[in-house]
């Protein structure tokens, strides 16, 4: 007898809970009140300013840095200096208030003359009487990262707004403004979602394999039609070990792989930085010496030629060994793009060799 089961579907797993809610409010052209005289206060008014807001300052007297930004605001917005204290009044029609008191009884009565007017508040470093808090920023705009630790360690939060700025290229801005010029021509082709959706996904690929590259009209008219995927080769050093001893080109090419080939000294925590959907082959089970290095050669390269990006994984610095330059040899005489990526020597390892590893390299461990 047979029997059927009809499938179950699966409800996701429920969203956990959130001690602030991340919103990207648009300020452009609306009105934003800063009251303070401090240069914490300045601070506030030049993030509102950047963000488009028309600010209004009211200071009595006003630090230098508040000055100064009244006298050279950031465009898009504009910084008004009011040389008095602010009146429940000032805050009709605002569209945010933010506050510097200098203690509580002060910031009680601004954050409910702010609330009566129905404005939202954020008094500085007082949270208890704040609607709503600002985090810390990474500014790739149009693409913008907010960090929140709900107040806890605001030190923690910068240290992570580092380590966040060290992985995103500068380029990143470009991208994401082409992404909001192209958005309504790619609507305008009428193209069915799966069309789209694939324009987007080489889209994804194109800015994290070449975040400095130009997203011109001729790019986009390549993402449009691809035309046959080119693949190739990244030789990358994975350090001594230690994640954190990564190289920044070295966490960027294994972000945007879809194959990575790896030797079994290479860490797990080392293969944490890969994209989820990167396909991961260890090459050597055993860890031992018996391996056919030539046959590896021969599947980066087939990988490639399939219009895979492919990783070879190394321990250590692979620009120390002849096995890699044999390598290099073999993907160029096939046609196949190959790049070096070296990797952190472990130590003692450049007394040996007679040389260092490139000082120019940017370490993942130097971020605070």
């Amino acid at each position: 007898m047979t029997v059927h089961h009809k499938p179950a579907e699966i409800e996701p797993a429920r969203m956990a809970a959130l001690s602030r809610l991340p919103l990207f409010f648009s300020f452009t052209g609306k009105r934003a009140v800063v009251a303070g005289d401090t240069a914490a206060a300045a601070w506030k008014a030049e993030l509102l300013s950047a963000a488009g807001a028309q600010v209004e300052v009211f200071a009595a007297l006003p630090a230098e840095e508040m000055l100064a930004l009244a006298a050279n605001a950031p465009p898009p917005g504009a910084v008004a200096l009011h040389r008095r204290l602010s009146t429940a009044g000032d805050f009709v029609g605002a569209a945010i208030v933010v506050a510097d008191c200098k203690d509580e009884s002060d910031a009680a009565t601004l954050a409910a003359a702010a609330r009566a007017a129905g404005v939202p508040v954020n008094i500085i470093d007082r949270p208890a009487f704040s609607d709503f808090a600002f985090g810390a920023i990474v500014n790739r705009s149009p693409l913008v990262i907010g960090i929140s630790t709900d107040g806890a360690s605001p030190v923690f939060g910068q240290a992570l707004r580092a380590k966040i700025e060290g992985l995103l290229p500068r380029g990143f801005a470009q991208w994401a403004a082409a992404a909001a010029a192209w958005r309504p021509r790619l609507k305008a082709l009428a193209l069915p979602f799966r069309g789209r959706r694939a324009f987007w996904e080489r889209f994804t690929a194109q800015a994290m394999a070449a975040p400095d590259g130009t997203p011109d009209d001729a790019a986009f008219e390549s993402l449009l039609a691809p035309g046959e995927v080119a693949g190739a080769v990244a030789i990358v050093g994975a350090g001594p070990g230690d994640p954190e001893l990564l190289t920044l080109r070295a966490v960027r090419a294994l972000q945007s792989a879809d194959v990575i080939l790896f030797d079994a000294a290479v860490g797990a925590g080392v293969l944490d930085f890969a994209r989820r959907e990167a396909k991961k082959m260890l090459l050597d089970p055993t860890g031992g010496e018996t391996r056919c290095h030539d046959d590896e050669i021969r599947l980066s390269i087939a990988l490639a030629r399939a219009g895979r990006r492919v990783v070879r994984l190394k321990g250590g610095d692979p620009a120390r060994s002849a096995e890699t330059a044999a390598e290099m040899a073999a993907c160029r005489s096939a046609g196949v793009a190959v790049e070096l990526v070296p990797g952190v020597s472990p130590a003692g390892d450049s007394a040996e060799s007679g040389s260092t590893a490139p000082k120019a390299l940017v370490l993942l461990s130097n971020t605070p």
